[in-house]
């Protein structure tokens, strides 16, 4: 489906990944749409972070995608959303209509890959988990990164007789996402100028760019 399509986008044509499962993913109608969705906004440069599929004006599918940084800015929405819109289209997971929504995972982001939860060691987290931990879904606490497949967390949320420290499987949450602090916004902004500065340079690389391969077309016209 994908192959139809010109995913030759600059936006994020200078991002290198190496691929890395999300290990909390989403169920269900969700989850189709996150097949066809993820090919295409890897080829892009970009990760998928979640899908979510709302009764929202009718029907809304909200896709969070990110550059490798953990960035993403408005033109890197508008990228993903003209590629990946025609290839919905044809592919049509969802039988009715629906409106089409390309957001970045905001500062209260989701962690869904082992490399969010090491990333962000140091912040304050949520987690629900699939499968209880000592009788417990829920757990809030500072993470302070991975050991294997699970997450690390010392725990603000603890009782009389509970561990402070506990290890988490991350493929056993069912949700994990960041607590919003002053710290983590300030961190979030940073990032955000940083890939705007770096979004504006390659854009003005680019224009000089066509601009010589142009003046090289005009002397060979000579």
């Amino acid at each position: 489906m994908a192959g139809s399509q010109d995913l030759t986008l600059p936006a994020a044509e200078t991002a290198v990944f190496e691929p890395e499962p999300r290990l909390i993913a989403e169920p269900g109608l969700s989850a189709r749409v996150a097949h066809v969705a993820e090919p295409v906004i890897e080829q892009l440069g970009y990760r998928l972070v979640r899908v979510k599929v709302s009764a929202a004006d009718g029907c809304t599918v909200q896709i969070m995608a990110e550059r490798p940084d953990g960035s993403m800015t408005v033109e890197d929405c508008e990228t993903v959303s003209r590629a990946l819109s025609p290839v919905l289209d044809v592919a049509d997971p969802i039988e009715r209509a629906y409106r089409l929504e390309i957001s970045s995972p905001g500062i209260d982001r989701p962690l869904v890959r082992k490399s969010d939860f090491d990333r962000y060691a140091g912040h304050l987290v949520r987690i629900e988990m699939d499968i209880p931990i000592n009788g417990r879904k829920r757990f809030r606490g500072e993470l302070t990164g991975t050991e294997g497949e699970a997450a690390r967390l010392r725990r603000d949320d603890t009782e009389a007789g509970e561990a402070a420290e506990i290890l988490l499987p991350i493929a056993e949450m069912s949700e994990a996402k960041l607590v919003l602090t002053d710290d983590l916004v300030k961190k979030a902004l940073r990032r955000e100028k940083a890939a705007k500065r770096e979004a504006k340079a390659a854009r003005k690389e680019q224009r000089q760019r066509r601009h010589a391969q142009h003046g090289h077309a005009l002397h060979k016209g000579d």
